[in-house]
């Protein structure tokens, strides 16, 4: 799938400052977006520069929120701005591993189902669970920081999200 219509990299970085982001957050969102890119190219099933764009921008939303909902607003926020919706959905299924239909009702967030789908929506996702500010952490740190914060079954799909993304290729050690 090509990229159409996605911001460049300093336009994204631009959003992100014009939203009012953190610096601390800018630099998680390059640290993403760049591991981000290195499993969409060892993968090479995937679209590299939705890849990289979508880590950029799927925290947008924090400026607005930093609660759980800050992946919703994320995704309003971008439609605002007239960014390519793939870019606007990557920030509304990045939270965890996603977020069920059933889940995003108690939550009270718009209906809909916050699940990842695509190669590039879980790639993000998965990414985003290992990085911890702008370092990269194991997926066991990860799984213990989930189940810490999160019902059970949620905390288990960052595992499943982590599977499914890292295993179909032998190449990748995350060696965090």
């Amino acid at each position: 799938m090509p990229s159409n219509n996605l911001p460049s990299d300093e336009e994204a970085l631009q959003l992100l400052k014009n939203s009012g982001c953190s610096d601390k957050l800018i630099k998680h969102v390059k640290a993403v977006s760049q591991y981000a890119e290195e499993v969409a190219k060892l993968r090479g099933d995937a679209d590299i520069a939705l890849v990289r764009i979508g880590g950029l921008l799927h925290d947008i939303g924090r400026c607005k929120t930093n609660s759980i909902r800050h992946g919703v607003a994320g995704g309003e926020l971008l439609r605002s701005y007239g960014v390519d919706d793939r870019v606007a959905q990557i920030a509304e299924k990045h939270v965890g591993a996603g977020i069920t239909a059933e889940e995003a009702d108690r939550l009270s967030f718009p209906p809909g189902d916050y699940m990842p789908r695509t190669v590039e929506q879980k790639i993000v996702a998965a990414v985003d669970n290992l990085i911890e500010g702008s370092r990269r952490i194991s997926i066991e740190r990860a799984e213990v920081d989930f189940c810490a914060k999160v019902e059970r079954q949620a905390a288990l799909r960052v595992r499943s999200l982590h599977d499914d993304v890292f295993s179909c290729n032998d190449r990748f050690q995350n060696d965090a």
